[in-house]
């Protein structure tokens, strides 16, 4: 058996050597990147030739998302992936590590300050990583979330609420929602301001956010979240949209992928049309919080995601929509150029919506 500090070395090594060869591959010359990527399918060929060079070569990486693999080293893999994936460029951002009480003990909640960002009534912004439920934690985000704060001027507290098989839905919908009522509770000590509090994520940070959006609208002992950053969010369980057999495959996440996933958060299938696990389902989206919505081109959870912001429209909310053309998880890629620029956008949006708040 390998020592687990020799496992964790190794690890490390390998993320710190996937690093450097995701840098240097997208550092090449645009029209080297084309060359290399080759020409994308013909439903997809406003795909960017980063992102569909990023997708052949995942293709040729081992499968995440299966149960032959022991799932430690899945989520393993899944780190060793996105943590390389991430630009980390010197910034001149302040980060703390706190504790939010959570239903089941303590939440694990990381607070990225911009130097912009005014000590105190600061607007704020709830953040949920992507990881479909099962992996991803504040460690996968950490690079986007400081480029986001960065970007915006926009506080953010990336939360690291619990994860399914061991804790199935509602699990982390019910960290989600504690989180965010922590951070009104303590927006003396974050530094924000009470009423100018955001929820956002991306992936199943997407599906919670939306989740907790629509929670403290309907909770008379907090106030309403101020503003909704969704990044491709997974907001219907229980059906599949076109989009999910159009890019079923060859687009990083994959159909089978995302059964995979919804099939560990939500084992019985007659709950996933709840809306604490689909808002998509929610009867009345009236009386939320303006929103952006995130979508990526080839995202089997394209159509959901747009499918919700044609819906936040038709009950009165002030909603944009963005379709990037991008792969799922380009928030997480941002050592490709054209990620960042996707995330650029995003940020704009926050900060944009977040002064109107």
């Amino acid at each position: 058996m390998i020592p687990s500090s020799l496992t964790l070395l190794t690890g490390r090594m390998e993320a710190r050597i996937g690093g450097l060869l995701a840098r240097a591959l997208f550092a090449l010359p645009a029209r080297v990147i084309r060359r290399l990527a080759g020409a994308p399918p013909s439903h997809a060929t406003a795909l960017h030739p980063e992102a569909w060079l990023l997708a052949r070569l995942s293709a040729r990486t081992p499968d995440r998302q299966n149960d032959r693999v022991p799932l430690a080293e899945q989520r393993r893999r899944f780190d060793l992936s996105a943590i390389p994936m991430g630009a980390r460029p010197s910034l001149p951002i302040t980060v703390a590590d706190h504790r939010a009480d959570g239903p089941a003990g303590a939440i694990p909640v990381r607070l990225y300050v911009p130097a912009t960002a005014p000590a105190a009534g600061a607007p704020l912004l709830v953040y949920y990583h992507g990881g479909g439920w099962v992996q991803g934690s504040i460690a996968t985000h950490d690079a986007s979330c400081r480029l986001l704060a960065h970007l915006s001027g926009v506080r953010i507290l990336s939360v690291e609420y619990r994860l399914a098989p061991e804790h199935p839905y509602p699990a982390a919908a019910d960290d989600a929602a504690a989180a965010y009522a922590w951070a009104v509770a303590h927006a003396d000590r974050l530094g924000a301001d009470r009423s100018r509090i955001a929820v956002g994520g991306d992936s199943a940070g997407g599906n919670l956010a939306a989740v907790v959006a629509l929670a403290a609208r309907d909770d008379e002992t907090l106030p309403g979240a101020a503003f909704q950053l969704l990044i491709y969010p997974a907001v219907d369980l229980a059906e599949k949209s076109a989009s999910v057999t159009t890019f079923a495959d060859g687009f990083l996440l994959t159909e089978r992928g995302m059964d995979w996933y919804v099939d560990k958060y939500i084992p019985e299938r007659a709950r996933r049309s709840e809306p604490r696990a689909s808002p998509l389902y929610a009867t009345d989206l009236a009386g939320l919080p303006p929103a952006h919505v995130a979508t990526a081109l080839t995202d089997p959870l394209r159509d959901e995601g747009e499918a919700y912001a044609q819906r936040l429209r038709e009950a009165g909310v002030a909603v944009a929509v963005q379709r990037h053309g991008q792969l799922h998880g380009f928030f997480n890629t941002t050592v490709m150029p054209s990620a960042r620029e996707a995330l650029a956008t995003i940020a704009g949006a926050l900060a944009q919506g977040m002064a109107r708040a």
